[in-house]
């Protein structure tokens, strides 16, 4: 029986290896970037192409290699960055393993130029599928350009399974993002299409996150700074007016690497807690520096998640710098009694103000009668003969009892003309009206009488049905109405729109402004008229007919940011989270009073929708109470 274990080749090892470091184009901007800083690049510049299917570009001005080492750079575990197993506990660079070349070489066309400084002439060196074709010498500039062309053209599995150019666009920018928050020292540039979507110069840190995210963020902003033996952490906060339900700004940084830490984010929402709503989500950028020899970064493929040797000392010490960058914060307002130009209230001095002031006196003439045309006033005192005359004037004669002339043969004549006509009035009693019948569609569940609805503090409506009581939530159950009204209009492309007297300008971050452009169709349907002014800017010319009172500035980010999360692909999904966003901020608001007419109108409207139970989302908008149950609660 012949052997059957043997050594896979380089190029199905190294496509193995790739399905783990190398998962979609943004995974090759981030190891050809780190590698650029590594090489101590201070100008970094990314062109990209069709998201990265097409051309994924880096041009640095580091250190470069020479024509060996740009040769041994795609070998498998080949690596400048560390010599020996005891490195692997004190690493101070982005890429150690050796792997991220390797695998890019092979499943793309590589070409490489690179020329090591100092010297005159440079490599140009090109690998496909593994395979090295080409190596010649090159007249290129110091540093190196690393040129990744078709990607996965050897995997068409992997390619296929790519998600469409504005989601791995928005990875990308991810990425890139990261990159550039944690390195204020170099230079950045971001280019998609020929167009230029990040231009960031060198800076300090807080000016990089407002380059990369808006100068909004900047007054948003709070400061951390704990310093112990253990653990430096520094950055910054956001203020708990800013944040928000989804798409805030979370980031973890250490030693110069982005990392994931569920554990670490509780410590900053402890900080939080009382300070913003249930559910919202602060901004944070947290960068922690510690000896390499206490953390793990080797845990996980793309190294973005990090074992520490001393996690809960760690997450006190963020806790309590959090709480005290939001404590010297004006979050809670405080009176400070020391300020030196404060107002000069004068001291009430009882003994001195009697001589300089006496009480108003008031006087009345107690006989005046507007209803009599010839009142007698009363006595005056010679210093009110000026209140005698004006009051004398405003007695004129009126005979008041001609307004009520002809009323009573103008009410029997009315009384007749109704008799004629065959209706009674009946003057002793005020009878109720008949309550409104719900649509058809929700007929067959009201009770043969229905009684009048009741609302219960603002919120639910209670009503009932033929199978018992119900409990409705107002608010879910208008939620339930427009969702099925906005995503109709949008299937058949009509939707109400208002204009706005004065345009609102919104400003989207990079990530955002990349999946706009796949929901300004849909957004239009229902009313939405965004233009783009250039430089991720948009004016807001038209709102669907409803929403005036909203800020329209929340909702649309809303909106984007639950496309972002979601990572809707398919049109309808993208449909349903944009009529979801709409549903919910148009819907009344718990604690709105309604009239039995509006309830009647709810409810009538809530059943004859597809699915009157649930929301959109899973929550439940009616409670029933059967017969069955009231009678045992009576028993």
């Amino acid at each position: 029986m012949s052997d059957i274990i043997h050594l896979l080749p380089d190029s199905i090892a190294n496509q193995i290896a790739a399905g783990e470091v190398i998962q979609r184009p943004a995974s090759v901007v981030k190891e050809l970037v780190e590698n650029a800083i590594d090489a101590g690049a201070g100008h970094i510049q990314v062109n990209i192409k069709d998201a990265g299917r097409t051309l994924i570009q880096v041009v640095d001005d580091g250190k470069g290699m020479s024509e060996t080492d740009a040769r041994m750079a795609f070998e498998r575990h080949a690596t400048s960055k560390i010599s020996s197993a005891e490195d692997l506990f004190s690493l101070h660079t982005m890429g150690f393993r050796g792997e991220a070349l390797a695998s890019i070489a092979a499943v793309a066309h590589v070409e490489l130029r690179t020329r090591l400084k100092g010297t005159e002439l440079g490599t140009k060196l090109s690998i496909a599928g593994s395979t090295l074709e080409d190596i010649e010498p090159d007249a290129c500039t110091e540093g190196s350009i690393f040129s990744i062309k078709n990607l996965f053209f050897n995997v068409p599995a992997r390619r296929k399974f790519l998600k469409s150019n504005e989601t791995e666009f928005r990875n990308i920018i991810n990425e890139f993002e990261r990159i550039a928050l944690v390195n204020p020292q170099v230079g950045l540039v971001l280019n998609h299409n020929d167009t230029e979507i990040f231009n960031l110069p060198e800076s300090g840190l807080r000016q990089r996150i407002i380059n990369v995210y808006g100068k909004n963020l900047n007054q948003k902003l709070l400061s951390v700074d704990a310093q112990s033996s253990l653990v430096t952490i520094s950055g910054f906060v956001g203020r708990p007016d800013s944040a928000k339900k989804r798409g805030a700004l979370q980031y973890f940084f250490v030693n110069g690497r982005f990392m994931k830490h569920p554990y670490f984010h509780k410590a900053v929402m402890q900080a939080y807690e009382q300070l913003i709503p249930p559910g919202e989500q602060p901004n944070y950028f947290i960068y922690f520096t510690l000896d390499p020899s206490t953390i793990d970064v080797n845990i996980h493929p793309t190294k973005t998640e990090i074992k520490f040797e001393n996690e809960q000392p760690i997450w006190q010490i963020l806790m309590a710098a959090t709480r005290e960058a939001l404590a010297k914060s004006s979050a809670i307002p405080t009176i400070d009694f020391d300020v030196e130009d404060a107002i000069d209230i004068p001291v009430y001095n009882p003994i001195k103000e009697a001589d300089s002031f006496k009480a108003p006196t008031v006087q009345l003439d107690s006989g005046y009668n507007p209803f009599k045309s010839t009142a007698t006033p009363s006595s005056y005192s010679p210093s009110s003969s000026s209140a005698s005359s004006s009051s004398s004037s405003r007695k004129s004669e009126f005979d008041w009892s001609q307004l009520y002339q002809g009323f009573e043969s103008d009410r029997d004549a009315v009384r007749k003309d109704l008799e004629m006509m065959g209706e009674v009035i009946d003057t002793e009693a005020n009878a109720m009206p008949e309550p409104v019948q719900p649509s058809s569609g929700g007929e067959a569940l009201f009770a043969d009488t229905i009684t009048p609805c009741y609302q219960y503090k603002g919120r639910y409506i209670i009503t009932s049905l033929k199978s018992g009581l119900a409990l409705i939530d107002q608010y879910r159950a208008h939620v339930r109405i427009l969702f099925d009204q906005y995503l109709n209009n949008m299937r058949q492309q009509k939707g109400a729109s208002q204009q706005v007297l004065f345009p609102e300008i919104i400003e989207f971050t990079a990530a955002e402004a990349a999946v706009l452009p796949a929901l300004l169709e849909d957004m239009r349907f229902i009313g939405f008229e965004l233009s783009n002014l250039g430089n991720n800017s948009y004016a807001v010319n038209g709102l669907p007919s409803g929403l005036e009172n909203v800020d329209q500035v929340v909702l649309i980010k809303d909106i984007v940011n639950r496309a972002i999360e979601t990572g809707c692909e398919v049109h309808e999904e993208i449909c349903e989270s944009i009529a979801l966003s709409l549903a919910k901020a148009a819907a009344i608001r718990p604690g709105k009073s309604l009239s039995a007419d509006e309830m009647d109108h709810l409810i009538a409207t809530l059943f004859s929708c597809p699915d009157s139970n649930l929301t959109p989302d899973g929550k439940t908008i009616i409670s029933l109470l059967t017969d069955e149950e009231l009678e045992k609660r009576f028993r």
